[in-house]
């Protein structure tokens, strides 16, 4: 099966399980989130979405991914700018931005993944996901220099 049948079935399953009806503006929400390496803005999958679903407003975009989120389907990723972005990857991974073009590229840090938190983290609570946003240029915006 491949990664984004799984992770498609894994949606309906979760939907579900928590009594969420799977409309059609939630499926398509979530599809294309699936289909995008580009860690979509809210702003973003509106204007990506409006083009096939003409009815579809912001505010609808804006409950559904935090409903999504919720229930652990897409994962929000944090960046300096004001939007957050959004991703269906939610296996643990880390990202790159690039402060000049404001891609987000995904990366794996295993030496990251296992390392301990610190003492003094531990003493301020319990550490729920631990997960790096590095920024810099990326080598497209290097190579234009």
């Amino acid at each position: 099966m491949k990664e984004k049948d799984r992770l498609l079935e894994h949606f309906q399953v979760t939907c579900r399980a928590h009594g969420l009806k799977l409309t059609h503006q939630r499926l398509e929400i979530y599809r294309a989130l699936l289909a995008s390496k580009e860690h979509p803005s809210a702003e973003r999958l509106f204007g990506l979405l409006t083009a096939v679903m003409p009815t579809l407003s912001q505010d609808t975009i804006y409950r559904t991914l935090a409903t999504f989120e919720e229930l652990g389907l897409v994962r929000r990723v944090e960046t300096m700018s004001s939007q957050a972005r959004f991703e269906a990857v939610i296996e643990p991974h880390h990202h790159f931005f690039c402060d000049e073009c404001g891609r987000l590229i995904d990366f794996t840090w295993h030496s990251f993944d296992h390392m301990g938190v610190p003492e003094e983290l531990r003493e301020l609570g319990k550490v729920r996901d631990k997960n790096v946003v590095v920024h810099g240029v990326c080598r497209d915006c290097l190579d234009k220099e």
